[in-house]
């Protein structure tokens, strides 16, 4: 058990698993730089810039002080005056990467009116599948308690900003982004397994299926399935688009919400409760939630 109270994870595969306050300290900008010894040829940024390119070529098995050291011809204790170990540096590398498809001030102005929230859901979807395949490692990692950064922050903000034309309760916004984050994690975990699966066997997708074909055939013609037996010859073609049926999917069913809550409000003349969006407390509940 850490000092802070979480359970230490000995390979670093889950968020908030290390020193809880280190990495908050590293997150917010606190802990960059060693406070002792003589000035230091590194910088927290190159450490998880290497960590996150490490992870992105081979998984992040590969990602220790030991390999980052080699990468940045440092030697490997040096490492340790910036981050404790891997857990800490999970919380960062999340961080980073999670900050990377966000625009910047300049590209998105302050008075810039929020885009259609079909659109935004869209985009939301679209710009974390392109983040997922860019770093498959973090369909690797367990984010149940993460460490709230601030990208991770900024991201929330960004995304409550574009939903919040819908009409919906807090709760409500919280879970679309969480639905949505959630059917694009499971497409993408899909796909990359089926990757992985080439790898470590070495066969196709099409060698895999060739090699079942006669027991598959025999299993149809035996009468013993017949609804699968019937299915037409593209069901399970590779050119059906799976992530456009299920995200407009996605989509329709908001609209459907979205609608049932507009005509609540107008035969009940209410209007959406603010009190989970109230300044007081939104870093506890922010927390809660994740």
């Amino acid at each position: 058990m850490a000092k802070d109270g979480s359970t230490a994870a000995t390979d670093g595969t889950a968020t908030g698993s290390g020193d809880l306050a280190r990495s908050l300290e590293l997150l917010w900008g606190t802990g960059d730089r060693p406070s002792r010894g003589p000035k230091p040829g590194l910088t927290l940024d190159r450490i998880v810039t290497a960590a996150v390119a490490v992870a992105d070529a081979e998984g992040l098995a590969a990602v220790s002080m030991r390999r980052l050291s080699t990468e940045l011809g440092a030697g490997t204790m040096s490492l340790y005056r910036y981050v404790p170990g891997k857990a800490e540096l999970l919380d960062l590398m999340l961080d980073r990467v999670l900050g990377e498809p966000l625009p910047t001030d300049a590209e998105r102005p302050v008075d810039e009116p929020p885009a259609d929230w079909r659109a935004s859901v869209d985009t939301m979807a679209r710009t974390y599948l392109d983040n997922l395949r860019r770093h498959p490692w973090l369909l690797k990692i367990n984010q149940a308690r993460t460490v709230l950064g601030p990208s991770a922050l900024r991201g929330l903000e960004l995304s409550l900003t574009a939903l919040r034309s819908m009409g919906l309760r807090d709760p409500e916004l919280i879970s679309v982004i969480i639905t949505v984050n959630s059917f694009v994690e499971g497409l993408a975990r899909t796909r990359a397994d089926a990757a992985e699966a080439v790898r470590e066997t070495g066969l196709s997708d099409q060698e895999f299926w060739d090699n079942q074909r006669p027991y598959l055939e025999r299993a149809m013609l035996s009468g013993a399935y017949p609804m699968m037996a019937g299915l037409s010859e593209d069901t399970f073609s590779a050119e059906f688009d799976h992530f456009e049926f299920g995200l407009r999917r996605l989509i329709a069913g908001f609209e459907a919400l979205v609608k049932e809550r507009t005509a609540e409000r107008a035969t009940h003349g209410t209007t959406r409760g603010t009190t989970d969006g109230a300044a007081d407390g939104t870093a506890e509940r922010t927390a809660a939630r994740k």
